[in-house]
């Protein structure tokens, strides 16, 4: 005669308040390292929609494109991966809920979980350029400078460039002329006194004639125009971009989060290989 022995289970932890917050914090984790891993290696490989350099970067559309869309693809990865953790970690839900309920639930810890990878990724990023901006800091005895004269510094040196041995402390100058180039990148222009004025400090430090001064002052305007408009496309499909991969990455875990809470409930089949049936 056979006798079944029965083994004693413990009953599933039932859950009734709202929000799971460990399955929510360990989703944002999850997701804020995915997309920084993600982050450097388009990085690395040039993938950056952002640039002001004037080489060839900036001619080129379709590397533009492809990074806008690296950074929608990384959005959707790492949000998505960080929801469904975020789901599929939380405890049993209530027997009793409707089932819309608990989909919402689930939903909603996903939109968490997104919510708080944001912040975290954005402290670091914050922290980052921190850092690289207090090594970037001139010492305290240098002159004032425009924050845009990076932007056009090599026609600054073309502006200035001599065969002069000794010109003198450039530094002044230079930082002057950044920034009335920069005005006149507005939709003013060049004021008919700021070039009179650039001429003639250009010929007074290079020693060339005042002809030749007036035409590298006005190839100076055209090409800090250029590299403005340059960075301020390059601003607007960042801007862009990160707004698009935000709202995608949101539905992402949204949508991922539902999955994982399914997952967990055994509602729908996991997501595994059967190698048997391969």
């Amino acid at each position: 005669m056979q006798t079944s022995e029965h083994i004693p289970t413990a009953p599933a932890l039932v859950r009734t308040d709202f929000v799971h917050w460990t399955p929510v914090i360990a989703g944002a984790l999850v997701a804020s390292a995915l997309s920084l891993v993600l982050i450097a290696f388009g990085a690395s490989l040039g993938l950056s929609v952002a640039s002001t350099a004037p080489t060839w970067r900036d001619t080129s559309p379709t590397l533009t494109l492809l990074s806008g869309l690296y950074l929608v693809l990384t959005a959707l990865v790492s949000f998505g991966f960080g929801g469904y953790v975020a789901g599929r970690l939380r405890t049993t839900w209530d027997p009793a809920l409707h089932s819309e309920f608990m989909e919402f639930r689930d939903g909603t810890h996903g939109l968490l979980s997104w919510a708080l990878a944001v912040v975290i990724s954005g402290l670091v990023a914050a922290v980052i350029a921190g850092v690289v901006g207090s090594k970037a800091v001139p010492p305290a005895t240098a002159p004032a400078a425009n924050a845009g004269e990076p932007l056009i510094a090599y026609d600054v040196d073309r502006l200035f460039r001599s065969e002069r041995r000794e010109q003198g402390n450039l530094a002044y100058s230079r930082a002057e002329v950044s920034r009335i180039l920069l005005a006149a990148t507005s939709r003013a222009g060049m004021k008919p006194d700021d070039r009179e004025y650039l001429a003639r400090l250009v010929a007074g430090q290079t020693g060339i004639a005042q002809p030749d001064a007036g035409r590298r002052v006005d190839e100076a305007i055209t090409a800090a125009t250029l590299a403005v408009k340059r960075a301020r496309q390059s601003g607007v499909i960042l801007g862009f971009s990160i707004a698009v991969s935000l709202l995608l990455g949101a539905a992402a875990a949204w949508y991922a989060a539902c999955l994982g809470g399914q997952h967990r409930d055994q509602a729908a089949p996991p997501l595994r290989w059967n190698v048997s049936r391969v």
